[in-house]
């Protein structure tokens, strides 16, 4: 069966960054959006905007590519983050037509 994967940079209004990885991008929003769990990194920074996405087919490479994301520098983020989306819109409205 095939399966889509997302890994994804969120940001908050001060630019504070969190990158996740799921294999349904517009639920796991929903979740850093109502803030399931008060006690997560999203929910305490506020990390709701989507800034910044790719699509992949396997979870291992998913996984591998959140990792490298992690390990960049804020700077390389915000880089990649402003190559594809130079005005840091909020993502999610396009979700659904995509």
């Amino acid at each position: 069966m095939f399966r889509t994967y997302f890994v994804y940079i969120l940001a908050s209004e001060s630019r504070e960054l969190y990158v996740g990885v799921t294999n349904n991008l517009e639920r796991r929003l929903a979740e850093h959006r109502h803030g399931w769990d008060p006690s997560s990194y999203s929910s305490r920074h506020e990390t709701t905007r989507l800034v910044y996405y790719e699509i992949t087919p396997d979870v291992t490479s998913a996984i591998r590519r959140e990792k490298r994301l992690k390990r960049l520098s804020r700077l390389r983020k915000i880089g990649l983050i402003e190559k594809a989306n130079l005005h840091w819109q909020d993502l999610a409205c396009g979700l659904r037509e995509k």
